[in-house]
């Protein structure tokens, strides 16, 4: 039996902590509710205690969401703990995701705080959040550099405490797939009910492994992915949580576990959070990017029309995304052009080709893209010699 992988997403916290974006409260609640219809299975409203309007955000998606758990983030402290309870009261499914930094660097030279404090810490705001939520997500912030016996200790001590949810945060994007095998093989061999328990994964892609981390996560033990929607956050952001999503889909032999996701509503979602972030999703971003699904090379374009399956391993009506497409360049084959050519009304054959792409690769040669224009201007040259 596959297991299942609950989707977390933080567009509206984390997200929106990139630099430069900021969401309108209209534009959370559309971005939840869109959220929702992808299917994940947690919302990540926001950090109430940090503003008025971050509470009224989360406080307005708890509202409108039906079928998702809403969240909202909480420091190990009694009042970010109550922010949350008030924000979320009318969620008709809720949990909370409370945290304190673990690592040695956050003790010490940002906390001040020795280890027996943060277990203290994690005992009291677990106990004191299990009150009011029947679901408790604890995090270990910076649990990536925090040293093994200590983070099986805080997270031991937050189970005990009530927490059923455990969210191992890549807080830096410092660690790589070995090293989070091994950090999830030390967990299992010393939390005595680790199969009881949700784990979680929080990962940053400050060295390009967000992803990689994630997908390895789910090999070693977790059942919930936490991300963004491409990918947007602090720094250099998130885990993409579509190309989670498209790595599970294509690769259900390996991983062996399925998810809520609609695959077919990724590409409106990817669109909506570009456009309320006023980030433009990059021309080579996987599984979404404009270029995602287009090919150039004439290698590649004579084995997409001989079987897209050759250079294809995703589609994009899959996705929700325009046909694929095999825009004319300078790296063209003539089955390309000849293509093209026939879509355009012209009855050309190979033999035809012979003359024709002499004269396409004159024209590509000194321009980027072949375009329609200059396809008819290059037949209308020829014209006395083929019909």
């Amino acid at each position: 039996m596959r297991k299942n992988i609950q989707f977390f997403d933080t567009t509206l916290r984390d997200g929106e902590q990139t630099i430069g974006v900021n969401f309108s409260i209209d534009q959370k609640v559309a971005i939840a509710k869109q959220l929702e219809k992808w299917g994940v299975d947690v919302i990540e409203a926001g950090f109430p205690v940090a503003s008025n309007d971050d509470f009224k955000a989360v406080e307005a998606v708890a509202k409108a969401v039906k079928t998702a758990q809403v969240t909202g983030l909480a420091r190990a402290k009694k009042n970010d703990i109550d922010a949350c309870v008030k924000a979320t009261a009318k969620a008709a499914h809720k949990q909370i995701h409370v945290f304190i930094a673990t690592s040695p660097i956050h003790r010490n030279d940002k906390l001040h705080m020795s280890r027996a404090q943060v277990i203290q810490s994690i005992q009291d705001s677990v106990s004191y959040a299990h009150k009011y939520f029947p679901i408790v997500e604890f995090s270990p912030e910076d649990a990536t550099r925090t040293e093994p016996d200590f983070l099986v200790e805080a997270i031991q001590a937050a189970i005990d405490s009530g927490a059923s949810v455990i969210n191992i945060p890549d807080t830096v994007g410092y660690t790589n797939p070995e090293e989070f095998e091994k950090l999830f093989k030390n967990l299992r061999e010393n939390i005595p009910n680790f199969s009881e328990i949700t784990f979680s994964v929080h990962c940053h892609d400050d060295l390009g492994m967000a992803v990689a981390n994630s997908l390895q996560a789910i090999k070693s033990g977790a059942t919930r992915i936490e991300g963004t929607i491409n990918g947007i956050g602090e720094r250099a952001g998130n885990a993409a949580l579509e190309e989670v999503a498209a790595a599970m889909y294509v690769r259900k032999d390996y991983y062996q576990a399925q998810n809520h996701i609609q695959m077919g509503e990724t590409y409106k979602l990817i669109q909506m959070i570009s456009q309320y972030s006023k980030m433009p999703v990059p021309h080579n971003k996987a599984v979404v990017g404009a270029n995602a699904f287009a090919h150039e090379s004439g290698i590649h374009q004579d084995g997409m029309l001989k079987n897209p399956q050759t250079y294809e391993i995703l589609t994009p009506e899959v996705v929700g995304a325009k046909k694929t497409s095999l825009p004319l360049g300078k790296l063209s084959g003539s089955h390309a052009v000849m293509q093209k050519l026939q879509q355009m009304g012209y009855q050309v054959d190979r033999n035809d080709m012979t003359e024709i792409f002499p004269r396409f690769k004159d024209v590509a040669d000194h321009t980027d893209i072949v375009s329609e224009e200059q396809l008819s201007s290059i037949m209308e040259q020829m014209k006395e010699g083929i019909a």
